[in-house]
């Protein structure tokens, strides 16, 4: 089931400006939908009411295929789930739709004439976010309402923080013409190398975020020193090598990119020690950052730049290989990679 983009929970969709689309990302305050998904016509047509009659836009419709039909127009802010309805259950959708990144973050409250104690733990169990006993009482209804309603606000709010922080990284990247399109790629091969790993989903998404936000903190450096590229003074250099540790102090404040922090601050670290900005050896170096680091070099390698031109797939597969083996890179980590590109290419 795919949700409209502007619904999306877990995922960054880059504008194709990252100028002039940054204002976008800043949404304007609209009314909070909610979804009625009640089996009976009469109560789903009175639950509608109500809730308009208190200013909220409700939409009901009365089975799980209506529901998830509704969801792939338009994701709503909330949702009212019946328990006992034909065909799919309201615990089979709950679960359903808590299990998918894209709806997972959507309140939902159990509608139930069930009072037992085991309906309340398995609609727990789907991941309810509350639940509502049959008869509804409206005061109950509306403090339900208006408390997961002003939950799901905060979590569009931070959702809205981490889309900005993307498109600054966008716009470090729109500074240098050489690099148009790397982080975009970047976040397309980690992503596809942690699916290939059986990673978890909080880690896949870390991993997109990081394409994106490991370079922000270039957001401090010079063009002069952005764009020379190579044989760049010591001093320039000691400049170039805080980028890391600006962009981890950047993104902080935010718990959200909590995974997404040692990926930035880490992604220049060589299996031997001998990057920046801590020395860290292989054993130290957190997978999601070697993941990165490996992406990164690859993407680096085959995109010609002012100071060298690209090579092929086959010539960076050795130059990884050959540096994997002196000690710069996880060497597992780089034969899983193109291994994995060596299936993709089959596919093709």
């Amino acid at each position: 089931m795919s949700v409209p983009p502007r619904q999306r929970q877990t995922t960054f969709s880059p504008p194709s400006d990252s100028y002039a689309n940054m204002g976008d990302l800043v949404a304007v305050r609209r009314k909070q939908s909610v979804l009625v998904v009640e089996d009976n016509v009469v109560n789903a047509a009175l639950l509608r009411e109500l809730l308009a009659s208190h200013g909220y836009p409700a939409v009901a419709v009365h089975n799980a295929a209506e529901a998830e039909a509704e969801i792939r127009r338009e994701a709503p802010d909330l949702i009212l789930l019946d328990v006992v309805m034909p065909g799919k259950t309201g615990y089979e959708l709950c679960r359903e739709l808590k299990a998918d990144s894209r709806t997972r973050l959507i309140p939902i409250v159990m509608i139930t004439g069930l009072s037992a104690q085991e309906d309340r733990v398995k609609g727990i169990e789907a991941g309810a976010d509350d639940f509502l006993t049959k008869p509804i009482s409206s005061e109950e209804l509306f403090a339900r309402v208006h408390s997961l309603l002003k939950l799901k606000e905060f979590t569009d709010e931070l959702e809205t923080a981490d889309s900005v922080l993307c498109t600054l990284g966008l716009s470090v990247e729109a500074r240098d013409p050489y690099t148009e399109g790397h982080c975009e790629r970047l976040a397309r091969y980690a992503v596809d190398l942690g699916h290939f790993l059986h990673l978890d989903e909080e880690s896949i998404v870390a991993l997109e975020r990081g394409g994106y936000l490991h370079d922000l903190g270039k957001i401090k450096v010079p063009d002069d020193i952005l764009k020379k590229g190579s044989d760049l003074t010591p001093a320039e250099w000691e400049i170039m090598k805080q980028h890391p540790i600006t962009g981890e102090v950047i993104c902080r404040p935010l718990k959200s990119l909590r995974l997404v922090l040692p990926i930035i601050r880490h992604h220049h670290e060589h299996s031997d020690g001998s990057g920046y900005p801590d020395g860290l050896r292989s054993g130290e170096i957190p997978l999601l950052p070697r993941i990165l680091q490996v992406v990164d070099i690859y993407d680096a390698l085959i995109t010609r730049r002012p100071y060298k031109p690209a090579l092929s797939h086959e010539q960076a597969m050795a130059t990884m290989r050959t540096e994997a083996n002196s000690g710069l890179w996880d060497k597992d980590l780089v034969a899983e990679f193109f291994r994995m590109l060596d299936q993709q290419r089959q596919v093709a």
